[in-house]
């Protein structure tokens, strides 16, 4: 087990490459839409790499989770996904059968998936095969988590239900630029349809319909006076909001409409909602939730601790316990029971865009993170 500040010298120098190498082979995977490609390398590695030290599965959702130490003592999980969003033109190798792009260049690789989050999932994988566990370790790369959770929902429907999570979403950048922080908390996503159903009519004869904008537009009102919901988590204040961000009616110029549907997004913050339910207290109002992903906190100070402070033993600059945003795939995790933080390599601004990139640094840091959480959260 490491003491705080002593991270084996040996061990990061073997990541200068071995990390970067990794990283480079699962991003130039295509995994959009399709992720079987991807998890089909990530199984194998872990087959070659940790063999039978591990029990590795492949669920029908096309998960791939690994786990190895001591099954009777609570579980210490590794997050990531191997899915990514669509990729830009620039980052498709249009000649080799469509293999993503991936650059290296002034300390950082360039790609599709190397910030959000194949590089996390690189770090974790080298982690977990190099780690002797406190007690029961386990790595677990997910599907669909850009697509609402998908993986690791079915994931947790399936039984997966470590104790305690690190999961590798961007957390670096937060207190300051370069800095690997610990993210205690995220906000979640609410996304809703009001539907305003009137009657239609000729518009020279207005009288003889129900106006659905008139109706829609009295919902917007309603949800413009509403107040967002706000935490307080790690000194900070986390802030929800709620937001209309879409409005369709109407068939023709000389038509009362008949229906008119008006889109929400609400972002969410742990044990508080925007009463959005009031809009149906309006005549001809309807209200259907159609996405809710979930926020996170994690209330066991003694996990976060510990993870703190093998995030500070790794850098010379001090983290800190922030807040973030974006939901992840901790908020499904953390809803099941399971206690998370969010510790990873990337920074604001660099996830889903067309020169998304990820500091090698930072992964050689996270991969020695994963490894001394592993071996030191349960003394």
């Amino acid at each position: 087990m490491w003491a705080a500040g002593a991270i084996n010298t040996l061990a990061v120098e073997r990541a200068v490459v071995t990390v970067t190498e990794l990283t480079r082979e699962l991003v130039s995977i295509p995994s959009y839409e399709d992720e079987t490609e991807a998890g089909d390398f990530i199984e194998e590695w872990l087959e070659r790499e940790v063999g039978g030290d591990a029990t590795i599965i492949r669920d029908e959702a096309g998960n791939v989770i690994a786990r190895k130490g001591d099954p009777a003592a609570e579980t210490l999980a590794l997050v990531g996904h191997h899915d990514v969003v669509e990729p830009a033109t620039p980052q498709v190798r249009q000649e080799d059968d469509g293999e993503y792009v991936v650059e290296e260049r002034d300390g950082r690789l360039y790609g599709r998936g190397t910030a959000d989050m194949k590089g996390a999932v690189a770090a974790a994988m080298l982690a977990f095969r190099d780690a002797e566990p406190a007690g029961e370790l386990a790595v677990a790369s997910f599907v669909g988590e850009e697509v609402g959770g998908v993986g690791a929902r079915h994931a947790i429907d399936e039984g997966f239900a470590p104790e305690y999570a690190v999961v590798g979403e961007g957390s670096t950048g937060y207190s300051s630029p370069g800095v690997t922080d610990v993210a205690v908390a995220h906000k979640g996503r609410r996304g809703s349809t009001i539907t305003a159903r009137g009657v239609a009519a000729h518009a020279s004869e207005a009288e003889a319909g129900e106006n659905a904008i008139y109706w829609a537009t009295e919902a917007v009102s309603l949800v413009r006076d509403l107040e967002p919901p706000a935490v307080e988590v790690a000194d900070e204040t986390l802030e929800g909001s709620v937001v209309v961000t879409e409005i369709d009616g109407g068939t023709a110029m000389n038509v009362v409409p008949d229906c008119c549907e008006v889109t929400v997004d609400e972002r969410t913050v742990p044990g508080e909602r925007a009463p959005l339910e009031r809009v149906e207290e309006l005549e001809g109002v309807e209200w259907t939730v159609d996405q809710d992903l979930p926020p996170m906190e994690c209330t066991d100070e003694a996990f976060a601790e510990t993870v703190f402070e093998a995030v500070d033993a790794a850098q010379p600059v001090a983290p800190e316990l922030v807040t973030k945003p974006h939901a992840t795939d901790a908020g499904w995790l953390a809803a099941a029971g399971t206690a998370c933080v969010v510790c990873g390599p990337a920074e604001p601004g660099e996830a889903h865009t067309e020169t998304e990139s990820v500091s090698i640094d930072v992964l050689e840091r996270c991969r020695a993170i994963y490894r001394q959480v592993a071996e030191s959260w349960l003394a």
